[in-house]
């Protein structure tokens, strides 16, 4: 009797952890619903180059994944025009989150310049770890394989944004940092997601919105330089729509300036 109950009480521990390491990643989510689709006109800068460049989308729709319910969240990037004959970026960013914003699985396909990538990283919560299956191809040929492990709630490119469209800024001040983890490839880095202020922006729809401003800001390993890997402005109200998204790229930096959405949460004024 006592081994049975040694061994429930072990694995009652180990299922403890495992939901512990979910539970920090857990987030009421508020802001989006599934159908919501942003429509964004892209702009691209490089030297004295600052030209409109071609058309984005932000969706996210309701799915399921291995037996989950989740939120597919799917950034579309694609340039036309001059800037695509000189510059061609194709990128394809899918995020999937379950229903309290633990990030599952993330994908990335680029086309920039002559250059051709993909990623996937797929997230599995195990003994109070976070393991991520991390695989990269360049070219066609596989650039690593690699599990990475921590024993935090860590982001990508997408599952940040719906983190950060939930937070609540309604207490801090500019300057102040919610840290996170952030995985950019095979490698964890610590991030912060650095909260601005609030400032009027005026986007492409002809619009004028309160909107929050944050910046994203990578921390290296002495914790003393910081680096900016995007900023992000949204709007000051219950949606958290991102109004201008800017990131850099391999070659100069890409804006991302909303023109149109619908399917949104919250009416707007």
């Amino acid at each position: 009797m006592n081994k049975i109950i040694r061994l429930s009480f072990i694995i009652a521990l180990l299922v403890f952890a495992s939901q512990y390491a979910q539970a920090q990643c857990r987030v009421t989510n508020t802001a989006f619903k599934s159908g919501e689709k942003i429509t964004y006109d892209l702009y691209y800068k490089y030297g004295i180059i600052n030209a409109k460049a071609g058309r984005g989308t932000l969706t996210t729709t309701s799915t399921n994944l291995a037996g989950k319910s989740a939120f597919k969240t799917r950034l579309l990037a694609n340039t036309s025009g001059v800037v695509g004959n000189m510059y061609t970026v194709n990128d394809t960013l899918t995020g999937y989150v379950d229903t309290d914003m633990v990030p599952l699985l993330f994908t990335k396909e680029t086309f920039e310049g002559s250059d051709y990538a993909t990623e996937k990283q797929s997230y599995s919560y195990n003994n109070g770890t976070v393991n991520v299956r991390a695989i990269r191809y360049w070219k066609g040929k596989l650039s690593f394989d690699e599990v990475v492990t921590t024993n935090k709630c860590s982001y990508d490119y997408v599952s940040v944004i719906n983190y950060a469209r939930n937070l609540d800024f309604s207490n801090m001040k500019p300057g102040d940092n919610t840290p996170i983890q952030f995985l950019s490839g095979k490698t964890i880095v610590n991030m912060y997601i650095r909260y601005m202020g609030t400032k009027k922006v005026k986007v492409n729809n002809g619009k004028t919105y309160d909107a929050v401003q944050l910046s994203l800001m990578i921390i290296d390993k002495a914790f003393a330089d910081q680096e900016e890997a995007m900023s992000v402005a949204l709007t000051n109200d219950l949606n958290r729509l991102p109004l201008v998204i800017e990131i850099g790229l391999k070659m100069g930096s890409m804006r991302v300036v909303l023109k149109d959405y619908e399917g949104i949460r919250h009416p707007i004024d």
